[in-house]
């Protein structure tokens, strides 16, 4: 098994038939929109969901696979701690071994700022009961016995897990078509079909599906949907790069984070590797209009963001994007029905390298393979997970900063009891659509 994203020149698997209605339409099929779909076809609603791609085309097969409780911002973290139980049950089901493992995640200490905001957000994990621990330099050795490292201590939470997710997501996706939702490949959403100021459907290129819910999960590409619609959210995307190394000895199952680096054991005897606090943004003109709301995230980290000068054509932000299009022609949607960046080699490189002396009993580190990804990242670092008011009938859940995959069966679940009108179970206050434009301070939180 090479590890590699899922391409646009993968054979389409869901050619699912459009129907004319439905009771919900959910546009995007990353882990967000299929779980969602799951969900709300196990509660016996007819659901329609349409990838203007692939399955898990783009960051739902490009993420580092980790399914982590650790160092959430407290208001995602009682929703990861359902997404976790729900993994350990979906597996179950699954078709196809995803190579989910529970190895822990490990934050490692390089400085006594590490470890002293390590200690602020201790108090989170201990009031949701989880198994999370501050560990000194004697608690990292004897986790990482072959590593060599000079380590303050870190935060490790031995019930986090990983999995493969090019093999989860599309094995979820064939779970939620077997409890009957509609899976259409290939199939854009142009714009949402709205009626008497409130939406009516999804105007999709192979047609109309009238339904009065829609999901909008559409990752990096959601602003550019919702915007459309009326519907403004400062969403940006950042390149984030990540590589898979050739088979490796074993030096350990812990998915570790230090502050240029992070790797984890994978299914095939290799481990992948990103260059952590790292990622690359592209100016575009959604850039522009949302300085303003990033600078306090800007300012937190100066220095773990490239500004690069303009993204590729096609890209949701480049200048050449079309943020305005008729319903009745080909959208930019259809224009690029895969993202799929070319990854950063030099930070990779400097990732393996990095890797290489963190184990030097290992030897030469070769990479194998490399891949990019567009991380949907809100000025707040959390997502947006809402009913929208302004167009009854819209649920919005993107925006989730580079923490969709392991969190994706809660916030899916969510999701859909927003569609149904439940309780969700949870305080989405921190998640809500309006909290950039009433006036609220930008919150980055206190995660870890």
């Amino acid at each position: 098994m090479i590890p590699f994203p899922i391409s646009e020149t993968a054979p389409i698997e869901h050619t699912g038939a459009l129907p004319e209605v439905a009771d919900c339409v959910v546009v995007g099929g990353g882990v967000i929109g299929v779980m969602t779909a799951y969900f709300l076809a196990r509660a016996g609603q007819s659901v329609v969901l349409v990838e203007k791609g692939r399955v898990a085309g783009e960051q739902s097969s490009r993420n580092w696979g980790w399914i982590r409780q650790q160092g959430r911002d407290p208001a995602e973290l009682p929703i990861v701690i359902e997404a976790a139980r729900h993994w350990r049950t979906l597996v179950q089901e699954l078709d196809t071994d995803i190579g989910l493992t529970q190895g822990g995640v490990l934050y490692l200490a390089e400085a006594q700022a590490d470890m002293d905001r390590f200690a602020r957000w201790l108090p989170h994990a201990q009031a949701q009961d989880l198994d999370t621990v501050l560990l000194d330099r004697a608690g990292v050795a004897g986790l990482l016995p072959q590593a060599r490292g000079a380590w303050q201590g870190g935060l490790w939470t031995a019930s986090d897990m990983r999995a493969e997710p090019w093999l989860a997501v599309p094995a979820l996706a064939r779970l939620a078509a077997r409890e009957g939702a509609v899976i259409r490949e290939a199939c854009a959403a142009r714009a949402l079909d709205v009626a008497a100021g409130r939406i009516a459907g999804v105007v999709t290129e192979a047609g109309r599906v009238r339904a009065p819910s829609v999901v909008v999960a559409g990752g990096a590409w959601s602003r550019l949907l919702l915007r459309h619609a009326g519907v403004d959210i400062p969403q940006l995307s950042v390149r984030a790069s990540v590589a898979a190394t050739a088979p490796l000895p074993h030096v350990t199952q812990i998915a570790a984070a230090r502050t240029h680096m992070a790797f984890r054991r994978r299914a095939d005897g290799g481990y992948s590797l990103a260059p952590a606090e790292f990622h690359e943004l592209f100016i575009g003109p959604d850039a522009f209009r949302s300085f303003r709301r990033f600078l306090p995230q800007l300012k937190a980290a100066p220095f773990n963001t490239r500004y690069l000068a303009a993204a590729p054509r096609g890209y949701p932000d480049a200048w050449g994007t079309a943020r305005r299009w008729s319903a009745d022609a080909p959208s930019p949607f259809e224009a690029m029905r895969v993202l799929n960046p070319r990854p950063n080699m030099g930070k990779l490189s400097e990732a393996a390298r990095r890797f290489a002396a963190t184990f030097p009993g290992l030897g030469p580190v070769r990479l194998r393979a490399a891949w990019a990804g567009m991380i949907d990242t809100m000025p707040d670092l959390v997502p947006v997970v809402d009913r929208a008011a302004a167009l009854p009938g819209l649920v919005v859940a993107t925006g989730m900063s580079g923490h969709g995959f392991g969190i994706g069966p809660g916030i899916g679940r969510v999701a859909a009891d927003l569609v149904l009108g439940n309780d969700p179970g949870h305080d989405l206050t921190r998640f809500r659509l309006s909290r950039f434009t009433d006036g609220s301070k930008i919150d980055l939180g206190t995660a870890a």
